[in-house]
């Protein structure tokens, strides 16, 4: 038997879509503008930026980005080309790979950095109060957690 939503659950379903929407269109228009980048790249460079020595293997790096391998090896791929990041072997496991943030993706996300986090601000973070903050945190990590 279906349980259909009711009006209540109706309403902030869709808010939140609505939400995310204009969330992702602000994000995605301001890197396009400003750093010439998709917002899916600047999330694996960030990543890569946080990892020990700035590298993961790439099934961590799908994983932490939320991605199908196959999306990754695509997007990776991209970035190789800007000369952003690099693949390697893993030294212990002949079959996996190691994506690598060089200096220059580096770089170019020092570059996109301070324009995406005031936009993060702009959108999200000055529009919602200090206890709204910690809610969606908690909203947000309960969506997540697996």
């Amino acid at each position: 038997m279906t349980r259909w939503l009711d009006e209540e659950q109706q309403r902030a379903w869709r808010a939140f879509l609505d939400a995310q929407q204009v969330l992702q269109r602000g994000l995605e228009a301001q890197l396009h503008d400003e750093a010439d980048m998709p917002h899916g790249y600047y999330e694996l460079l960030v990543r890569l930026s946080e990892a020990p020595e700035r590298r993961l293997r790439m099934a961590a790096l799908a994983e932490a980005a939320v991605s199908s391998r196959s999306r990754l090896s695509h997007a990776v791929a991209q970035l190789e080309q800007r000369g952003w990041v690099r693949r390697e072997a893993c030294p212990d496991d002949r079959r996996g790979q190691v994506a690598v943030l060089t200096d220059d993706g580096y770089a170019a996300l020092a570059a996109a950095a301070p324009g995406h986090v005031e936009a993060v601000r702009r959108l999200l973070v000055d529009r919602l109060t200090p206890e709204q903050l910690r809610q969606l945190r908690a909203i947000s990590e309960a969506i997540t957690r697996v």
